[in-house]
């Protein structure tokens, strides 16, 4: 029986690097995958500037997150934000993230067609987050399959593909953050990279740089 890779490179017409046949019998919710250039020469269709823009307007769900490494505390913030609110966050650290944003972008809403091999109603939505160097959101679960597309600058990914790793959560956060993280896996992706997650692998993700990932989650049970 063969190894599958982790790590495969994808091209304009193979954005995950295989058929979609191939992926959804060796990889969907059983695997993860990591694409190199799922999207060659991908440019996001969202800037910072305009994630913190949108975060501001009502009926937007954001969220901000700051973490204070000398405390090891954990900061929740729910917007919408006042446009000052950014201007004393300091440079390292810090994650705004954006739910829905296809609802607002028709072009982030064209990258939808990534998944179009999967029934619409799976589909979620498009979470994109910013963040300064150091900015996490710590390390954690997700009970749903997600592609992450990196958009702009470096994000360095560590996630643990062992089998029954810890999944237990610490009880000092206002997010769910796993006690114990050991990571099977590192890498730093570049924008048009494309890590795939099933449901349940423990990740971390921290920005090398400045940098936005765009998130297309799928609905889950």
């Amino acid at each position: 029986m063969k190894t599958l890779p982790i790590e495969v490179r994808g091209s304009a017409s193979k954005p995950l690097g295989m058929s979609p046949a191939a992926f959804l019998r060796d990889y969907w919710q059983k695997r993860p995958l990591l694409i190199r250039q799922a999207l060659p020469g991908f440019v996001s269709p969202v800037s910072p500037d305009d994630l913190a823009g949108l975060s501001c307007i009502e009926g937007t769900l954001g969220r901000l997150i700051r973490h204070d490494r000398r405390r090891d505390r954990w900061h929740l913030e729910n917007g919408p934000f006042a446009e000052e609110r950014f201007a004393s966050l300091g440079q390292r650290d810090w994650t705004l993230l954006v739910q829905d944003v296809d609802r607002w972008d028709p072009e982030v809403r064209a990258l939808l067609g990534l998944v179009g091999f999967l029934p619409r109603w799976r589909v979620d939505d498009v979470m994109i987050s910013y963040a300064v160097p150091g900015g996490s959101v710590g390390a954690h679960v997700d009970q749903y399959d997600v592609f992450l597309l990196q958009g702009l600058g470096q994000r360095r990914w560590q996630i643990d593909a062992r089998p029954n790793p810890p999944l237990g959560f610490r009880e000092d956060a206002p997010i769910r953050l796993l006690q114990s993280f050991e990571a099977s896996h590192d890498w730093i992706l570049e924008p048009g990279d494309m890590l795939y997650l099933p449901p349940a692998v423990p990740h971390n993700g921290v920005a090398e740089t400045e940098c936005l990932t765009l998130s297309l989650g799928m609905r889950a049970p």
